[in-house]
């Protein structure tokens, strides 16, 4: 089965509307990309790696299933948020993990 781009782009759309109502967005942020490990056997490093050749930096959640990428800061704008995601759903799909949201970072 394919990946439905279309449909997590208007997600992420969505999530951009609802997080402008009713509070202020940053400029720039860094912002964070949620991916969930679909196969006990999938590569960690090889995503990590992938991900940090394309800017991303890394960090494994403590619940051994759960990946978070963070990139900039970047335009707090849904075209830019957009178009990180896409770029990071494509690789951690070559590794067997699926997107699960983002965030606005609270790392700094």
């Amino acid at each position: 089965m394919s990946h439905n781009y279309d449909a997590q782009r208007r997600e992420t759309f969505e999530t951009f509307a609802e997080a402008g109502r009713g509070e202020v967005l940053p400029k720039t942020a860094v912002v964070d990309y949620l991916f969930f490990l679909e196969e006990t056997d999938a590569n960690w490093d090889a995503l990590e790696k992938a991900l940090r050749a394309k800017g991303f930096k890394t960090r494994r959640k403590r619940d051994g299933e759960s990946l978070v990428a963070s990139i900039g800061p970047i335009p707090v704008t849904p075209d830019s948020i957009w178009t990180q995601e896409r770029v990071a759903t494509e690789i951690a799909l070559k590794y067997d993990f699926y997107p699960d949201g983002w965030d606005l970072s609270t790392q700094g």
